[in-house]
């Protein structure tokens, strides 16, 4: 098997930094070399790392990449490409595409789609409805990464709305249930309240959309979720927790003895609702960006009570987002720009890059129960990214390579650069280009 030595990095891993080289057997990490240690026989390849540092892949537990169906926004190939270029080795899919995936041959047929076309690793969630619960027992827990349960924000018949329903699912399986918290029947109030004062025209000004879709819809879905998970013992993974309210319902314990954890995405903490301003919809996503929280999210990241940083990486065509609070679509392209978005905020003293890695890496791997990944250990399949601070660079149309062609992010100069990303000791991605060949391999789950 081919080895090869990545020199003269520093490792980021597991809360340390260390100069250290890695080498690369095959598909694994074969060796890890401190303190100018040797390799144990000669490599066929060096690349000299001098002055970068030595992650994990980023692993994405919440992204929709709108294939099957949706493919004119985005799909596997091309967002599976972003992803590499942005250092995300391993990806977790969403179910709302169409066909949605809630039967098991859609399920079936999602996997095989992924296989043939994602240049990354991969799974996908299967998606509850609130019919489809005595499907739940069937699903391959080593394939599958989780229910995908929408308790707001539904597409098609995807809002689960019964509780009937929700305690069937509940106390349906012990796979993950990674849920959608927005109250739906809070939102609709505030929709015809915001309509009968602002919407003359069907639609109500953008501004308000951080109240139509408010920190109460979003905390007493929440609330309810947590309540039902804690009475079935299920695993529940909160995703894009907004609001400070929120973190209430959180425990800051060790993750490994954790049933019920949360998720920030990149938005809610790059963004504030002042930004809507410069951005408008671009940054629209539900849940809202919102007054005010930002810095609360930010602080629950580092104290432990968020666990993981995901991307909710949602394409639109840039004509989807034309309109306000009701009518442009909700959703942006975040995966290409995600990690060093977050490597700007370790520039920035709010995150330490230990941190980024723990919540970026470590944590979804621990969430998921994902075999052999999310860490820089010998034995462990090889997901690595290069990454190399201070080496200016600026988003432009040219370098995004979601389908979709924008970024909210267009015009900013980063100062940390993805060099290289490997995926199963492929290189994958390197200065710019990705190979277009290579296929990820299927995650699996639970040793």
């Amino acid at each position: 098997m081919k080895r090869t030595l990545i020199k003269n990095a520093i490792i980021v891993n597991e809360g340390l930094q260390v100069p250290a080289s890695v080498i690369i057997e095959g598909e694994k990490i074969a060796e890890i070399l401190v303190e100018n240690q040797e390799p144990s026989i000669p490599c066929d390849e060096t690349i000299d790392a001098t002055g970068c540092y030595l992650l994990p892949g980023v692993i994405d537990g919440h992204v929709h990449f709108r294939d099957p169906g949706l493919t004119h926004k985005a799909d596997i190939i091309t967002e599976s490409r972003a992803a590499a270029a942005g250092g995300v080795t391993s990806i977790m899919d969403m179910p709302n595409t169409s066909p949605q995936t809630t039967t098991l041959d859609a399920l079936n047929a999602k996997l095989d789609h992924l296989a043939e076309k994602c240049s990354v690793n991969y799974s996908c969630y299967f998606g509850a409805t609130n019919n489809n619960y005595p499907l739940l027992e069937q699903l391959d827990k080593h394939r599958v990464c989780g229910v995908k349960l929408f308790m707001g924000s539904s597409t098609g018949n995807m809002l689960v709305d019964k509780m009937a329903s929700l305690l069937n699912i509940f106390n349906g399986t012990d796979l993950l249930i990674a849920t959608h918290c927005e109250d739906q029947s809070i939102i609709k109030d505030n929709t015809v309240k915001y309509l009968e004062k602002y919407g003359a025209d069907g639609d109500v000004p953008l501004k308000y959309h951080p109240n139509i879709r408010s920190s109460e819809a979003c905390y007493q879905s929440s609330e309810l979720a947590v309540r039902l998970a804690r009475i079935a013992d299920a695993r529940l993974h909160i995703l894009h927790i907004s609001t400070s309210k929120e973190l209430q319902l959180f425990e800051n314990i060790p993750l490994s003895e954790k049933r019920i954890t949360a998720e920030a995405c990149v938005a809610h903490l790059l963004f504030a609702s002042s930004d809507y301003q410069e951005l408008g919809t671009r940054i629209k996503c539900n849940p809202a960006i919102k007054k005010k929280e930002r810095n609360a999210l930010r602080d629950a990241v580092n104290s432990g009570l968020i666990d993981s940083i995901a991307t909710d990486h949602a394409p639109h065509l840039i004509s989807d987002k034309e309109g306000g609070a009701l009518k442009a679509a909700s959703g942006m392209p975040m995966i290409q720009f995600s990690l060093v978005s977050m490597l700007e905020l370790v520039d920035e003293g709010i995150f330490t890059l230990e941190k980024v890695v723990e919540k970026m890496c470590h944590a979804p791997a621990e969430i998921y129960e994902i075999h052999n990944r999310g860490y820089i250990r010998t034995g462990n399949q090889a997901d690595l990214v290069l990454v190399r601070p201070n080496s200016e660079w600026t988003v432009n149309k040219e370098c995004i390579l979601s389908k979709c062609q924008w970024s909210p992010l267009e015009g900013h100069t980063f100062r940390w650069k993805v060099e290289k990303t490997f995926a199963n000791g492929h290189l994958l991605y390197s200065d710019g280009a990705v190979d277009e060949n290579y296929r990820g391999q299927e995650l699996r789950f639970r040793n």
